[in-house]
């Protein structure tokens, strides 16, 4: 028998919106609210507002702005968040001109719930899911009735339950998708309780439940190392999670955001990425 505490759902609980609305308030009041990437892509010359979580994305555009940026003619402006739905939410209303965060699943899932017209540009790295615990070491020694906690948005949960199924602690049904729940979970062996919560409390959920499957923007950013203490985490054989500069679709042709997509996929930043990472976050170019 399945227990499963549910709160699933692409739109934030009450309590997690006023936490994001608080941290992000200067994102929306200070990031000069660029409408500036016009319909046919003309952009208008000025600052390219770039939304993004801050860990690995803000660290990656950070350095860009630092050390290629000016160089290549761009400027660059920077508005970090604290969750998943804000930075589309923003992109989409014109007060960013892009955003780096996001999986394509992920965009695919949140335009088709939303409405919204949003597109990738480029690939950039991957960021691999991992499981962490401080009860245990291993996956595989989880006691019968323990706490699993995931990410309550639909595509990450959906991946979350796909990497247990891999290790063969879950079994999912065969028709699961990439938004499976844990209501396609047809083989529970130890009788895991699924406990869904926003992906950003995760980490601190390490405390209260046997094991977490955190999203690795969130682990770095709780100062966890997804290569040392995770201890299960995803392959980048064949992941299609690969974190993507979005644009508003008809954008896509800005010269600034060309020319961000070009930095965000050179040698340097895949240099920036391996040397600062360490395995825990891989560049898509140059591996």
């Amino acid at each position: 028998m399945r227990v499963v505490q549910r709160s699933r759902s692409l739109t934030l609980l009450a309590s997690g919106v006023a936490l994001a609305l608080g941290l992000t308030a200067c994102g929306f009041e200070s990031g000069s609210g660029s409408d500036s990437g016009s319909s046919d892509g003309g952009g208008d010359g000025g600052a390219l507002v770039v939304g993004a979580t801050a860990v690995p994305a803000g660290e990656v555009l950070a350095y860009v702005k630092d050390h290629l940026a000016k160089k290549a003619g761009l400027d660059l402006e920077i508005e970090e968040f604290t969750d998943y739905v804000l930075p589309n939410t923003a992109l989409q209303e014109g007060s960013l001109d892009a955003n780096l965060y996001q999986h394509k699943p992920f965009l695919d899932d949140f335009n088709q719930s939303k409405g919204t017209d949003l597109t990738a540009v480029t690939e950039v790295y991957l960021p691999p899911m991992g499981v962490y615990s401080k009860k245990t070491g291993d996956i595989t020694a989880l006691r019968d009735g323990a706490t699993v906690a995931v990410p309550n948005d639909t595509t990450n949960e959906g991946r979350a339950l796909q990497l247990l199924a891999d290790k063969g602690v879950i079994g999912l049904n065969k028709d699961a998708g990439p938004d499976a729940s844990p209501a396609d979970i047809a083989d529970n062996p130890k009788k895991l309780v699924f406990k869904e919560l926003d992906p950003a409390q995760l980490p601190r959920s390490l405390d209260d439940v046997d094991a977490a499957v955190v999203n690795n923007n969130y682990a770095l950013d709780a100062g966890l190392s997804p290569k040392k203490d995770a201890i299960l985490l995803e392959s980048v054989q064949g992941n299609p999670y690969n974190n993507v500069l979005a644009v508003k679709e008809g954008n896509q042709g800005d010269p600034r955001v060309k020319k961000l997509a070009e930095l965000l996929t050179s040698p340097e930043v895949a240099r920036f990425i391996r040397d600062t990472y360490q395995g825990s976050v891989l560049p898509v170019t140059g591996t």
